[in-house]
């Protein structure tokens, strides 16, 4: 089986990793402390992408928990996850980072990385055939940001031939936590372009959304928020653990995503997302899941798909589906909406199906979608950034870790390239024949 490793990185990265643990213990019949309980002999099959089984008959998470302060570890270490996790995989320093990207990167987490580092070996070595890494974290924070980036460095490093993807949680429009969130997340994408494969992109304010005018839940609370996250998850890697008509994995779907190396940042969408009032009302059909899919409401990032056009996207479908109806919806999508899909790449749409439904749902998507406006996200945190950058304003938390001036201007000079690269391609038009290109000599 091709494993994949998980590492959650910092506050947010470890609340997401434990609601993302308890989904794919739920899907796969184990019960909180990892034994099985399950009755369908399919649940048990992939059961080897994420975990080890121990002697005694327990499924141990292929999980590494990684925090600079110790409460967040502590908070999942008596959560009743608890006896779930390998108990020296928790890697804590005593100090925290401070919302300092800089702590994680260079001083605090560079103390810790060693014994991760050793951590990721041990969990790579015991895989049979390792497929990759995934990392939960934020990108606004100290250490999910600053640690979360040198962590992927270093795995870039020893393991260059792996997939390494993230869920990353971007800083929102509005919503935010602290106040130097742009610094932070902009130095985390200057490291995400050179060393993440895939980065799957996640906003608080996004989610909100979707949890208050679509889910019609009055006051979200972090789980609310959180569950969302973990359903795409277990959404990506559902054809890994389960067999189906037409099967993906992480290398396939950044083979079918990624046109261009550097434009690696994805939107994500799940469906059925439904309040509980209207579920009665609603049938749930393929060319039901894949209106929603692509309806921009249900985004989980603060962009809009129809300011830009996609280069690639991807459906997965789970459930009693029929894959000829999967490929027609899709073709459909295309035709209809051909304005939003660049015509320089045919048949940009890739999906995937699995035949078995998630625990208690009789058929669900998960859409990832590699579009160009994602740069309205990088655009902000750019506006912000050199609003800020500008009046020199908190650099010297940065500075006194040892950072240079200089590492601010090539972060920021970096993102901004991405974004004229993206504006770029949305622009670019096919080129049909010899005449065309004539053409575009004169010009």
């Amino acid at each position: 089986m091709r494993e994949i490793v998980h590492i959650s990185a910092g506050q947010c990265g470890n609340q997401i990793g434990t609601q993302f643990w308890e989904r794919i213990c739920s899907e796969h019949g184990l019960d909180n402390d990892g034994y099985y309980v399950g009755t369908n002999p399919l649940e048990k099959k992939g059961l080897n992408v994420y975990f080890n089984e121990a002697s005694s008959g327990k499924y141990v998470p292929r999980s590494i928990n990684v925090d600079l302060e110790p409460a967040t570890l502590e908070a999942v270490r008596y959560s009743k996850l608890g006896n779930l996790f390998r108990p020296d995989n928790f890697v804590n320093g005593q100090s925290s980072a401070g919302n300092v990207w800089a702590k994680g990167h260079y001083t605090e987490g560079a103390d810790l990385i060693e014994s991760v580092m050793e951590l990721v070996r041990r969990e790579a070595e015991n895989a049979d055939s390792l497929q990759g890494f995934q990392i939960s974290h934020s990108l606004g924070g100290g250490t999910g940001s600053g640690l979360g980036t040198l962590l992927l460095s270093r795995i870039k490093e020893e393991y260059p031939d792996r997939m390494l993807a993230t869920f990353s949680v971007v800083p929102s429009p509005q919503v935010s936590d602290t106040v130097t969130e742009p610094y932070n997340a902009t130095l985390s994408i200057h490291q995400l372009l050179e060393f993440a494969d895939e980065t799957f992109c996640i906003d608080n304010e996004a989610l909100y959304n979707i949890c208050q005018n679509t889910l019609k839940i009055k006051q979200p609370g972090m789980d609310s928020l959180n569950n969302l996250i973990s359903s795409v998850m277990s959404g990506v890697t559902t054809s890994l653990r389960y067999p189906g008509e037409l099967n993906s994995d992480l290398k396939k779907l950044a083979v079918n995503l990624i046109p261009f190396p550097r434009l690696h940042f994805f939107m994500v969408g799940y469906a059925p997302l439904t309040s509980i009032g209207s579920q009665s009302f609603r049938s749930l059909s393929v060319p039901e899941l894949t209106q929603q899919l692509f309806d921009s409401r249900n985004m989980m990032a603060e962009a809009d798909p129809r300011n830009g056009r996609y280069l690639a996207a991807a459906a997965f479908f789970r459930g009693n589906v029929s894959v000829k109806e999967v490929e027609d919806e899709m073709l459909k999508v295309q035709n209809r909406d051909s304005a939003n899909f660049v015509d320089w790449i045919p048949n940009n749409v890739q999906s995937a199906v699995c035949s078995v439904p998630p625990k208690d749902m009789e058929m669900s998507a998960t859409f990832v979608g590699n579009s160009t406006s994602i740069q309205d996200l990088f655009k902000r945190v750019g506006k912000q950034f050199s609003i800020m950058f500008k009046k020199k304003a908190f650099l010297h938390w940065y500075l006194n870790e040892g950072m240079e001036v200089l590492e601010f201007t090539e972060a920021e000079s970096n993102m901004l390239d991405l974004v004229s690269e993206y504006q770029e391609y949305q622009d670019a038009v096919a080129i049909d024949d010899e005449q065309d290109l004539d053409e575009l000599d004169q010009q």
